[in-house]
């Protein structure tokens, strides 16, 4: 699986990349046909804690899903928004 990581408008530390890198691979346990993951690291310009974004995309053959989480931290939204992504690929897989 193809895991390409962007973030518009702002640096990434090498440790934020490589936690969503072991976050995203994990869902290669529940599907090994998932072609592609496009995960987007945004900050929000609303003024509450929780303006942090991650988007995760992933493709597969005919289909693609998609989450989107807020959260205080960039760590914290990674993984809301993988297992969002992790109960789609269950029913997915399911049909």
């Amino acid at each position: 699986m193809k895991t390409i990581i962007e973030t518009p408008n702002f640096n990434v530390k090498d440790s934020l990349t490589e936690f969503v890198k072991l976050n995203v691979e994990k869902l290669e346990i529940i599907s090994d046909k998932i072609v592609e993951s496009r995960v987007f690291l945004k900050l929000d310009k609303f003024d509450n804690k929780e303006n942090k974004v991650c988007e995760i995309k992933v493709s597969l053959p005919g289909n693609d899903l998609f989450a989107s989480k807020h959260a205080d931290s960039f760590e914290e939204a990674v993984v809301l928004t993988v297992e969002a992504i992790k109960h789609q690929l269950k029913r997915w897989k399911d049909v």
